[in-house]
């Protein structure tokens, strides 16, 4: 059973939520100008991908427990704000000077590098996970089965993600020579360094509840 008019709130909602800059955006804007569309595609999925192992762990139940365990929500929440940094770190520090060459082998690396740097961000921030047990249950209808019901509006909101990144890589892909540049390669790792470095800090400092 599907209320539209609460499916509409929820899409707007969502969509609001989906375009406010953060990591992952930043990591798809670098991943575009610096490596080109397919490894930016690649980013986006694993971002997706983990969003919604976070949605089907939140519709049936592991999220809710993640919510309640202090244990469990400090455990995670440190190892991803240790990735962050860690990635952060080493951009800032080891800025690229050029790009690499664009040789295929070299492309399909960066694209498998990227993908797994975009799931691993979204798979060890337990805020997303209790970002879905505490926003889901406000659009579910009466009447409709929890987790089923939780399990689509997560599938929403992925779907609603992978479009706007889809409009991030058209509208970054033609700057992307001018950001290929020697001297803007550097500037651009070390932002997108403090980029990581920043979101790492503010999860780490962050609360369940």
């Amino acid at each position: 059973m599907v209320d539209f008019p609460l499916l509409l709130a929820f899409v707007l909602a969502a969509s609001i939520l989906t375009v406010t800059p953060g990591v992952d955006t930043a990591m798809v804007l670098r991943a575009t100008a610096m490596d080109g569309r397919r490894p930016a595609v690649m980013a986006a999925l694993g971002i997706a991908l983990g969003c919604l192992a976070w949605g089907t762990a939140a519709a049936f139940g592991l999220g809710a427990l993640l919510h309640a365990s202090e244990v469990a929500y400090t455990v995670v929440k440190w190892v991803g704000a240790a990735y962050l940094v860690w990635i952060g770190i080493k951009l800032l520090a080891l800025p690229r000077a050029a790009l690499d060459g664009d040789a295929s082998d070299s492309v399909s690396h960066r694209g498998t590098s990227a993908f797994w740097r975009g799931l691993l961000t979204n798979l060890l921030n337990p805020k997303v996970g209790i970002f879905y047990v505490t926003f889901l249950p406000q659009f579910i209808p009466s009447g409709a089965s929890v987790a089923a019901y939780s399990f689509f509006l997560a599938c929403c909101h992925v779907a609603l993600t992978l479009l706007w990144f889809a409009a991030l890589i058209a509208a970054t892909a033609p700057l992307s020579a001018f950001l290929r540049r020697p001297g803007a390669v550097k500037a651009l790792d070390r932002l997108t360094g403090c980029v990581f470095v920043g979101f790492g800090m503010k999860l780490a400092t962050s609360s369940s509840k």
